[in-house]
């Protein structure tokens, strides 16, 4: 051995075992920190919350005043998201009493080219009771093949079917209208033909998945919007990073109501999930509307 070489660490140096162990126990550490987050993942998708909140409706008649509305939507019904747990948030729904069932789309996830999980969500929601109806619109994960599936699934199911069309609500010999359009990124949204029907003046609910509808055809004649969409982010831990926002307007349209260019705008963070089974921060919800006049 050469006396000149030392096998001595330099100072501060640390030593190869110590930093393999350092580096296990780090790894060990991270790993069980994901896990941890996983499973609390898991476990808050899995609680369905109840939210209530008090909408003011421009032009809402007497008779609607403290009528309810009941929003459900981005169900997701596929790998990660059971008809079980869709029956779940029907019977949670039904508990609320609510007048008025809205249902904003994206009732399957991507990727399902048949009718089979379209078909499941709907027999699981069949039970939902509005005295005044059940009113729906497809989302973006509803186009398979350009919204043939959905168009032709759902006519077969105890709703009204929304796209690009308005029907009158009546209560007490007065009335409102609910309106709804198709998805704003893979359908033809149709204001124009949604609203034709509707007289001026009237209260008016408009059903759009995509909240950003409210930004791009923004419209005074509609008092209040109705959108699913964002998931509350599903995973919103913005100060890692984690804030994904599917909208042009980044987080304006998170969730909950929010005031557009024209009108009033309401987020649900939705029942199901998206991409990973996960959900931080924005638990699945049902939220119940109550109507207010001005």
């Amino acid at each position: 051995m050469n006396p000149d070489i030392s096998l001595t660490p330099a100072p501060g140096t640390v030593p190869r075992r110590t930093f393999l162990r350092r580096a296990l126990g780090a790894g060990i550490a991270l790993s069980g920190l994901a896990t941890l987050t996983c499973g609390y993942g898991l476990w808050e998708a899995s609680r369905i919350k109840l939210r209530r909140s008090d909408i003011t409706l421009p032009n809402l008649p007497r008779a609607f005043a403290g009528k309810t509305i009941a929003v459900l939507g981005d169900f997701h019904r596929g790998p990660f998201v059971g008809a079980g747990f869709i029956r779940q948030a029907a019977s949670l729904a039904n508990s609320l009493a609510p007048d008025i069932i809205a249902l904003v789309g994206d009732f399957v996830n991507k990727g399902t080219h048949t009718g089979e999980h379209l078909a499941s969500c709907l027999d699981a929601l069949r039970d939902l009771r509005a005295p005044l109806g059940i009113f729906a619109v497809p989302g973006n994960h509803d186009m398979q093949n350009d919204g043939q599936v959905y168009r032709s699934v759902v006519r077969d199911y105890p709703l009204t079917d929304l796209t690009n069309r308005a029907v009158r609500v009546s209560a007490h010999g007065e009335s409102m209208w609910l309106a709804g359009v198709d998805d704003l990124w893979w359908g033809q949204p149709d204001l124009a033909a949604a609203l034709r029907e509707v007289p001026a003046g009237a209260a008016l609910v408009l059903l759009s998945h995509n909240p950003d509808f409210a930004e791009e055809s923004p419209d005074s004649r509609v008092g209040l919007v109705l959108s699913g969409h964002m998931h509350g982010g599903q995973i919103y831990l913005p100060a890692l990073g984690l804030n994904y926002q599917p909208s042009r307007y980044g987080s304006k349209y998170r969730r909950g109501l929010v005031q557009g260019p024209a009108s009033q705008v309401f987020i649900t963070c939705g029942v199901g999930t998206a991409g990973v089974p996960l959900r931080i921060n924005c638990p699945p919800e049902i939220n119940l509307l109550s109507l207010h006049c001005l």
